[in-house]
């Protein structure tokens, strides 16, 4: 009864902040400086009083803003997101086309980053002060540190144009067809349809924008994983622990690594989030369609009615992904269901 009753206020919670994550974005987008009518008509339909009339009265540009605001929020309650002034396709379509994309490449990175993160972590806690310590230390730096659109960019140049050892741009190599969607994920898709070189020419695609972004999050994961083990090392129960003659693996990863993984659950959530919401430029480089590309095209074409839909779709990615982590937390940590 206690863990339902946390889990049902964080979901009231989620709701009342994508209320006003809504608000915010509609205010924001109306803020941001341009026409759309002129970025989206030609010349001579701008010169015809009568055909920009017509498309402010289709997209509901000739209400004022607050009328606008009222329908805004009656359709998002509808999962109506309107019509794309770009595409004019529904955009809920447009995010359903683009969204298994980014997700499999987010997914397919926080692995890369969780993996290597933890592990990179607990070596280098283990081996405090010492040169690997160093070494793994200067590699969470740099990950941390480096621009992602300038690490693709160097990546595609070095693996894809010079070495010839890696697939260029793109989800899947010319000669592939799309696999027939089931998940929207093409390894998972190609599993699906029986078809092993197809699946092996997706993962391979994944591999370098996956790294690309992995190498933030993984620096993150890296620092926050060495300085918990640090801190659960030296507490009073791992001292007992080895004074009873504990194994050092037991230590480790039974006693230890639980604790000490709480504060990196974070991470890695956070992690998640800032993937699907931060993909726009490596997405771009690496020609990858997911919903990074498709806001730079919408925010290229002021298409007002996509950016919120992107916008609303990252915030939702957040809020989601907090959520899971303090019901996890809720459910590794009974203390925390009580406060």
């Amino acid at each position: 009864m206690e863990r339902l009753k946390f889990i049902g206020k964080r979901l009231v919670t989620l709701l009342i902040m994508l209320i006003g994550v809504a608000t915010i974005v509609f205010i924001l987008t109306k803020l941001v400086p341009g026409d759309p009518v002129t970025a989206n008509l030609s010349q001579r339909s701008l010169s015809d009083p009568k055909i920009v009339e017509a498309y402010k009265v289709r997209y509901g540009l000739d209400k004022p803003v607050i009328v606008q605001y009222f329908y805004y929020i009656r359709n998002l309650l509808r999962l109506d997101l309107g019509t794309s002034i770009r595409t004019n396709r529904p955009v809920l379509e447009e995010l359903k086309r683009c969204y298994p994309a980014t997700m499999e490449l987010a997914i397919f990175a926080i692995l890369v980053a969780a993996v290597f993160g933890v592990l990179f972590g607990i070596i280098s806690a283990l081996r405090r002060n010492s040169v690997i310590d160093q070494i793994v230390r200067a590699i969470s730096v740099v990950g941390v540190s480096i621009p992602s659109f300038w690490f693709a960019l160097i990546v595609l140049f070095v693996f894809y144009y010079k070495l010839r050892a890696m697939p260029g741009p793109g989800r899947l190599s010319s000669f592939y067809a799309a696999p027939p969607t089931v998940t929207g994920f093409y390894t998972i898709d190609a599993l699906l349809q029986g078809n092993i070189m197809k699946f092996g020419d997706a993962l391979m695609h994944l591999i370098l924008p996956g790294c690309v972004l992995a190498a933030f999050t993984m620096g993150l994961i890296t620092r926050t994983t060495r300085s918990n083990m640090l801190d659960v090392m030296s507490t009073d129960y791992i001292r007992t622990a080895r004074a009873k003659g504990a194994p050092k693996r037991r230590v480790v990863f039974h006693h230890a690594l639980g604790n000490a993984m709480i504060p990196v659950l974070t991470v890695i959530g956070l992690g998640l989030g800032n993937l699907l919401g931060g993909m726009v430029l490596v997405e771009t480089i690496f020609s990858w369609p997911g919903v990074g590309q498709f806001a730079y095209e919408s925010v290229k074409a002021l298409d007002y009615p996509s950016i919120i839909g992107v916008s609303l779709l990252i915030a939702l990615n957040y809020m989601v992904i907090n959520t899971i982590v303090d019901i996890l937390y809720g459910v590794i940590d009974p203390r925390v269901r009580r406060r």
